[in-house]
């Protein structure tokens, strides 16, 4: 529109032209979204006449149709091996007078893991100990961004937070999953009840936060997606909804680089600074379901430092088959165990009041650690999504995970904390973040500082890996100065004649490597390479930035391949003083004596107290 309009003249509009008004975007005055039944859901083509005729109208400034995308569900498979089981009745299920009611709860090995169906014993998300400090995440609600949820599920209903609920798919309040006969549209009720399903109920198992509540954004299960729609949901009150979980995104083929539009941007960056009265949305994300043979940093949505990406594991600490690393996966929680045990799988609710034993994918890690996330928040309300970010780097376990499949190894970064490319920080401790959040003092400011750009046409080819270098100071003297680093960014625009075979390291200047892209084996793309693509990495977290930072560029293939390196920019978001030198009592209690002594020797060097 040319103005701030009122809602009612744009609805005129919509009908003076044969449109259906839908609702604003991202509740502006400004923007509207319409819908013309001539014109097909999923857009093959351009509708010009109609676009031309709503521009005739004196206060609209420009018409743009949809483009209609793929987004898919991750996770939904079933297991191999594992029967279907009837869960219809739980009465031959074991559980002991201590452990709550609820008879899938001895199998909720994610929460309490015993070593049931060949797990290790501990290996799971520390659970009990934030219940016995009190915290159930009263107060917090999680939206899930899903194909609808079971609202009625005796496990979900009193937890079901309809206020902030809505059908983006139907453009109604009711966000209840559509009938199939192969239940395909389960997938938002099963992550539903991870985090809300409640206790002592006799029914399922228990939810990580199963006093919290869940809303329902029905926005997926169509044979298309759209940026409104992405944008509407994510943007959804965000006053009224605490935590945003995905357990979708592009499709998980390998070869595919694909990320937010624009409106959906916008409505990521607007939470992260407006929602939850400025302490800003958590959004959470499944890392991705690709494998080895992709990379969930050609995600835009994973890999975002707006988001909290989050792999999985299985139940004795490996890597799933499905499992993508990347450099930007903050940390992990579960998915299913080992194949062939019938209680591999994650169990939750399932449609028609059901329960299941087999959900899995990171579908299943991204709604588990919303959970933890939901009890820290209960902890402390005050806690900002970069609060958030920072707890899950610092409690985060290295535990029992071990990637012996592909050889990420875990190393120690600069400022002495331990990550792993497939598995990130560790395996979410939600004893640990609830205890430490208790005591939280929020971060200083956040600073954002471009170290350089280097353009040009710099060539590489397989076995003549291309090294560039940025001296920087990282704004040093400047009000955007950064010493403690969190999200690395290098934008980068390339060529190549095979990009799937192009392998990316970024090398920072206290000699932390990060494999910003590994070879993706399915991506045969020859022409659209990278535009400004914007990968990025958590691993140099809280290391001082300033100094020598490197980018290595490779061909990793069986014949000769070329490429062209036409621009690298680094961007460094951080902090100019110290995030943990007001954290130390916390951090001490939780053994992190050598961050802290990092931290106070930064603090000399930089002479800040």
């Amino acid at each position: 529109m040319n103005r701030d309009v009122e809602e009612e003249e744009a609805r005129h509009i919509a009908k003076r032209n044969g449109f259906s008004y839908v609702m604003p975007v991202l509740r502006s005055k400004r923007e509207f979204h319409f819908e013309h039944k001539l014109v097909q859901r999923a857009r093959t083509k351009r509708s010009v006449d109609l676009s031309r005729k709503l521009k005739t109208e004196p206060a609209v400034s420009a018409a743009i149709q949809q483009p209609g995308y793929l987004r898919s569900k991750r996770g939904y498979k079933q297991i191999r091996g594992i029967p279907l089981p009837d869960l219809t009745e739980h009465s031959n299920m074991a559980k002991t007078d201590a452990a709550p009611n609820d008879p899938l709860y001895p199998k909720q090995w994610y929460i309490n893991n015993t070593g049931q169906a060949g797990g290790v014993p501990k290996l799971d998300l520390n659970v009990e100990p934030a219940w016995a400090l009190g915290f159930t995440g009263k107060g917090v609600t999680t939206a899930i961004m899903d194909d609808g949820i079971d609202y009625m599920h005796p496990d979900l209903a009193d937890n079901f937070n309809a206020e902030a609920s809505y059908d983006f798919s139907s453009n109604d309040p009711f966000p209840y999953p559509r009938y199939t006969d192969d239940w395909f549209n389960s997938h938002g009720t099963r992550c539903a009840g991870e985090i809300a399903a409640m206790k002592n109920n006799e029914i399922c198992g228990v939810g990580v936060a199963y006093e919290s509540k869940v809303a329902g954004l029905r926005m997926l299960d169509q044979p298309y997606m759209t940026d409104l729609i992405e944008a509407n949901s994510m943007g959804h009150m965000p006053q009224n909804i605490d935590i945003y979980s995905a357990s979708w995104g592009p499709t998980d083929d390998g070869r595919t680089v694909d990320g937010p539009r624009n409106a959906t941007m916008r409505a990521i960056v607007k939470g992260v600074n407006e929602g939850r009265n400025g302490s800003g949305s958590i959004y959470v994300w499944a890392s991705g379901d690709g494998g080895p043979n992709d990379d969930c940093n050609c995600d835009g949505y994973a890999a975002s430092m707006w988001t909290i990406s989050i792999n999985s594991a299985t139940n004795d600490g490996q890597t799933a088959s499905y499992d993508e690393s990347c450099s930007s996966t903050l940390a992990s929680t579960f998915s299913n165990g080992k194949t062939g045990d019938q209680d591999a799988g994650v169990a939750t609710t399932d449609l028609y009041g059901k329960c299941t034993t087999r959900h899995s994918g990171t579908s299943a890690a991204a709604p588990e650690a919303a959970g933890v996330f939901a009890l820290a928040l209960e902890a402390n309300n005050k806690l900002t999504w970069r609060d958030v970010q920072h707890l899950t780097v610092l409690t985060s376990k290295r535990n029992h995970l071990d990637d012996h499949k592909h050889r990420h190894n875990w190393t120690i970064n600069g400022a002495g904390l331990e990550f792993n490319h497939l598995f990130g920080y560790g395996v979410l401790d939600a004893g640990d973040m609830v205890d430490m959040a208790r005591n939280w003092i929020t971060v200083p400011e956040r600073w954002h500082c471009s170290a350089d750009v280097i353009t040009g046409n710099y060539p590489f080819s397989t076995g003549n890996p291309l090294t560039l270098t940025i001296d920087t100071t990282a704004c040093q003297g400047q009000e955007n100065q950064v010493n403690y680093l969190e999200h690395v960014q290098a934008f980068i625009t390339l060529r190549a004649t095979r990009r799937g075979d192009v392998t990316i390291h970024l090398v920072s200047p206290m000699n932390t490597t990060s494999m910003l892209l590994g070879k993706r084996v399915n991506d045969g793309n020859s022409k659209s390479g990278f535009t400004k693509w914007p990968f990025m990495t958590t691993h140099a977290w809280a290391e001082n930035p300033k100094g020598r930072w490197r980018l290595i560029i490779s061909l990793d293939g069986n014949e000769p391949q070329s490429g062209t390196l036409l621009e690298w920019n680094l961007l460094l978001h951080g902090t100019r003083t110290s995030p943990y030198v007001q954290q130390t009592a916390n951090l001490l209690r939780h053994s992190k004596l050598a961050l802290v002594k990092r931290q106070h020797e930064t603090d000399r060097k930089f002479s800040e107290f």
